[in-house]
């Protein structure tokens, strides 16, 4: 029988109170917190939650990924497998959770509502509304994923409507995503069914949201970054609120995950219950997790830190078992089966060449920080009759191929990547994951795709000019990696900063990469079959 007793200072969120305490536990539930004469050092509070992540955008399969949050106190995630579910469909799904499954964290994944996300892109496969509804039964499927075609619930949809249905009709909350959705509309959209919104980059937005009736996921991960915009809602609507970081990288997940959210708002003045109330209690109360939250009776689901102002995390339980313990995990690693969808092709520098069809080039601006873009226009530059790159103005070229099936590249120009030399691609390009690749010149461009097909999915940075030619495969739908966080984070680190290097100012050059063909978030975007409008969610001209 797993028997333990821990010492600390009990942090008792609802009550708002500490007290010094021996936690007992048994057969992975706490059995008594009974209050003592001394005075530990330490604290002992909930484990964190992230409340919402897709776990494939770290490239690492569950179970690694596990491995490294538990170390940061993160006890369980409320994780969306809608990245792997655009390129196996179901099958995917269920790679996530028996890979999950060999993990003691407390993984609660959904079930996609929207694969492929649109049907202006080719994605690997589709989830209909009967699987969707198989899902659903499935007790391991906790909720109905991200509805992000918000502009199909707001139009009737039938399918995406039936969806929502399928997931009241077992009493399962639906998460939403609806970038810049505002007023009349926003509460049209929550009023359809939706619960949650981690979409927000402004308090205005959250405001209207929260006014419907929605709950705010503040998210700060390692592209989009919301947490200096909306924090101060913590404070105002600690019941209403969660943290998340949505998408996150793995040498940032070395670093910290929501625990150091928690230490952020602290440092910004929010009441600390509240900021734990959002971190760890709030996730199990909107999709009823089986996860402790530090009382008699509950999982023995606990974490100890050092403070309640640095939240520096010394050990971390899971169902009573010591999962963590000064930066090091107990879980053992196991070695993930490799599963994936993917037809390698060779793409020439001649295909992605671009005729002058036109004064004024449409350019996608990518914005540090945030997953929306804008539109600008320039006027091309033409050498040889093709409009090339400009590096003096950063007007680069973006690429996607189908890494489906043979298909010409379709190409964009794109700003503030702010490459001077060579190129870098990646299979990882929300949400169908077909190539996407930046570059300041067609050789290069053409040289980090190819590298990306014959690895079946991975990172790419080349530059010819400086001999530069790295590669990290995502053998695992073209995804994840097979290696441990700390692996991963190195290799992808050496990509990270060669095209720093090359001259790119981003904070996280290949996570805002990989959001360049996510359609569903204005303005405008590339997908595989071309430019695309956001804002009036159809295909528009390079040119005019």
């Amino acid at each position: 029988m797993n028997t333990g007793c821990v010492s600390g200072i009990v942090v008792d969120i609802p009550g708002r109170g500490t007290f010094p305490a021996d936690v007992k536990y048994s057969d992975g539930r706490i059995t008594s917190i009974e209050p003592i004469d001394q005075s530990p050092k330490s604290f002992l509070l909930p484990g964190f939650i992230d409340a919402h992540v897709h776990v494939e955008s770290s490239m690492l399969v569950p179970s690694e990924f596990a491995r490294a949050a538990v170390v940061h106190g993160t006890v369980a995630t409320v994780s969306d497998p809608h990245e792997i579910g655009n390129v196996l469909g179901v099958a995917g799904v269920e790679y996530m959770l028996e890979n999950a499954a060999s993990s003691p964290f407390k993984f609660y994944f959904g079930a996609p509502s929207c694969v492929p996300a649109t049907t202006f892109e080719t994605a690997g496969a589709t989830i209909s509304v009967a699987e969707v509804e198989k899902l659903l039964a499935d007790p391991r499927i906790v909720y109905l994923s991200e509805m992000m075609n918000f502009p199909g619930v707001l139009h009737g949809d039938l399918e995406c409507l039936a969806k929502i249905a399928a997931a009241h009709a077992v009493g399962k909350p639906v998460d939403g995503h609806a970038p810049g959705l505002r007023g009349e509309d926003a509460a049209r959209y929550i009023a359809a069914g939706i619960t949650t919104d981690h979409e927000c980059f402004t308090k205005e937005e959250a405001l209207d949201k929260l006014a419907a009736g929605c709950k705010i996921s503040i998210r700060e991960g390692s592209a989009a970054r919301n947490f200096a915009a909306l924090y101060s809602l913590l404070g105002e609507f600690p019941q209403q609120t969660m943290l998340c970081s949505d998408d996150k990288h793995p040498d940032e997940l070395e670093q910290g995950h929501i625990n150091l959210l928690v230490r952020r708002a602290v440092e910004h003045g929010i009441n600390v219950f509240d900021a734990l109330q959002a971190a760890c209690l709030n996730p199990i109360d909107h999709y009823q997790l089986d996860v402790g939250q530090l009382k008699v009776g509950d999982p023995a689901d606990f974490i100890e830190v050092d403070s309640l102002s640095k939240f520096n995390v010394l050990r971390t339980w899971i169902d009573g078992k010591l999962v963590a313990e000064n930066g090091v995990t107990s879980i053992p690693r196991v070695e993930p089966t490799v599963v994936n969808q993917f037809v390698a092709t060779t793409v020439e520098p001649s295909a992605m060449a671009v005729s002058p069809d036109g004064e004024s080039l449409k350019v996608i601006e990518a914005l540090d920080g945030q997953l929306i873009t804008n539109c600008v226009q320039h006027p091309p530059k033409v050498e040889n009759r093709q409009v090339v790159c400009d590096t003096e103005r950063d007007v680069l070229k973006l690429v996607v191929v189908n890494r489906y099936q043979a298909a010409a590249p379709a190409i964009a120009f794109i700003s503030n990547f702010g490459l001077k030399r060579g190129a870098m691609a990646s299979s990882v390009a929300h949400d169908s994951h077909n190539v996407i690749a930046v570059g300041t010149n067609d050789d290069d461009l053409a040289a980090a795709i190819n590298a990306v097909m014959e690895a079946g999915g991975g990172l790419s940075a080349v530059c010819d000019t400086e001999n530069q030619h790295l590669v990290l495969p995502l053998p695992v739908a073209g995804l994840m990696a097979t290696g441990t966080c700390t692996e991963v984070a190195a290799a992808y680190q050496k990509l990270d900063q060669a095209v720093k290097s090359w001259g790119s100012p981003l904070r996280a050059p290949y996570m805002t990469l990989s959001f360049m063909a996510l359609l569903v978030i204005p303005s405008l975007k590339l997908s595989d079959l071309g430019l695309f409008d956001g804002s009036r969610f159809e295909f528009t001209t390079l040119l005019s």
